[in-house]
């Protein structure tokens, strides 16, 4: 095996973040009209947004599903798999469920999609494509796509999993906004740790 330099390690670690900066970048660039027909959609509903998706696209649902209730959105996690053994029974006809799935094939993400509906749900899906049984089935599709060869071989989802990410934080950014959730309405539900206690600060 060759020894790495120390200097080309930096040079590569720089150009991994060059690389998932540009593919962040993009999506202001594919942002149009559909964006506000996704948020709106997330708005109008009184339910919970109930957000699901598997393997890396698992860890961006929590991650989102966490941020739209620090900004003021009612919203869960909620895993496929247990869904298909009776946690879809949480879903109601007020609630949207957004689901995060690159390609729109995975079986039991479509599954949990079909019975939701079924229930009365609006489906949204966060995907690079339009065109997938996943999105036959959608209310609407917020599609991104990464930019190409932003993931080691094109499958570890590394600057694809961060686009996501970042696509999802324009829709809690403009929820927030749409709602008007305040500093101080955020304060009651966020009391303890280092925001908290800045939050507290603030107050006195």
């Amino acid at each position: 095996m060759a020894k790495i330099t120390t200097a080309k390690i930096i040079r590569k670690a720089r150009a991994v973040i060059a690389r998932e900066a540009e593919s962040v970048l993009s999506v202001g660039k594919q942002l149009d009209k559909n964006v506000a027909k996704v948020v709106n959609l997330m708005h109008k509903y009184k339910g919970h947004i109930l957000v699901t998706g598997a393997g890396t696209s698992r860890a961006v649902a929590q991650r989102f599903a966490h941020l739209l209730a620090c900004c003021g959105s009612p919203a869960l996690f909620i895993s496929a798999a247990d869904a298909l053994h009776g946690g879809a029974g949480a879903v109601t006809k007020n609630d949207v469920l957004f689901v995060i799935s690159k390609g729109g094939h995975s079986r039991e993400i479509n599954k949990f999609v079909e019975i939701a509906k079924g229930k009365g749900a609006k489906i949204i899906a966060l995907s690079e494509t339009d065109k997938s049984p996943l999105a036959e089935m959608c209310d609407a599709v917020y599609k991104i796509k990464a930019a190409e060869g932003v993931d080691p071989y094109g499958m570890i989802a590394t600057g694809s999993s961060l686009t996501n990410a970042a696509a999802c934080d324009v829709l809690c950014v403009l929820l927030l906004e749409m709602k008007g959730y305040t500093k101080e309405q955020f304060g009651v539900t966020h009391p303890e740790g280092a925001v908290g206690k800045k939050l507290a600060e603030d107050k006195s």
